[in-house]
């Protein structure tokens, strides 16, 4: 279902069985029990499978119910309205950041991410902005998953230059994405904290470059700030994660 999910178009069982390593039959009797669920159906010109209409609505009703997301709106929708920029929550997944909630900027050019979209921990303001709120020993231990790869000219690609990254992240009290993981998009990421001071999610500013205020701090640092302040004010002792 990932490699479905992740694909650009339709795949056929032989590309299924090819990009995951499982026998063609067993990638068969998969797709079969899939279908009868309703979790895959056929595509249209046959022959390859699509995420089907019942995953989307068991995925819908996943984000409606998220006590994150509901705890986290008005939030996200007073820092998109104070910033006039698209507004992303995001959790960890595994070596990645998962947005589970966007906000579109009103303005015409716009970001072209989605729900559920993943981004890297060391390219992504809000994955930077997590691992800097992390404590060393959880950092380095989940350092040693990632795999770096250069997205962009400015991508950071080395370790000890992610590093110092962090600990001038630390310092100023928010990340930055200076175009480091997508072309002409600066992004500011802030961590939201647990009672425990550990991260529990991360909310990002997402900004075209020739939109970007000179005014960063007032425009969007100390919104964002502010945001991810309130928002962890909610969460109370026992927060739950998306």
């Amino acid at each position: 279902m990932q490699l479905i999910g992740d694909a650009d178009e339709p795949l056929s069982a032989t590309q299924l069985a090819a990009q995951c390593g499982y026998p063609r039959p067993t990638v068969y009797r998969i797709i079969g029990a899939l279908l009868a669920e309703g979790l895959v159906v056929e595509s249209l010109r046959g022959g390859a499978y699509q995420l089907g209409p019942r995953l989307m609505s068991l995925a819908s009703r996943s984000w409606e119910r998220s006590d994150l997301r509901v705890v986290a709106i008005d939030s996200l929708q007073s820092l998109r309205d104070a910033t006039q920029e698209t507004v992303h929550l995001a959790v960890r997944s595994g070596t990645e950041m998962v947005y589970i909630d966007k906000l579109e900027s009103p303005h015409a050019v716009r970001m072209a991410s989605r729900i559920g979209t993943r981004v890297t921990l060391y390219s992504s303001s809000v994955g930077k902005a997590y691992l800097a709120a992390l404590d060393p020993t959880a950092r380095d231990a989940l350092l040693r998953g990632v795999r770096f790869e250069r997205l962009t000219p400015n991508t950071i690609v080395e370790r000890h230059a992610l590093l110092d990254e962090l600990a001038a992240t630390q310092k100023r009290g928010y990340a930055d994405d200076r175009e480091e993981n997508e072309p002409q998009i600066f992004c500011y990421g802030s961590a939201i904290t647990g009672p425990d001071g550990q991260p529990v999610a991360c909310i990002s500013i997402s900004i075209p470059l020739f939109r970007k205020s000179k005014e960063a701090r007032e425009m969007y640092i100390e919104p964002l700030k502010a945001a991810c302040q309130a928002i962890a004010e909610k969460i109370g002792p026992t927060p739950r994660n998306a």
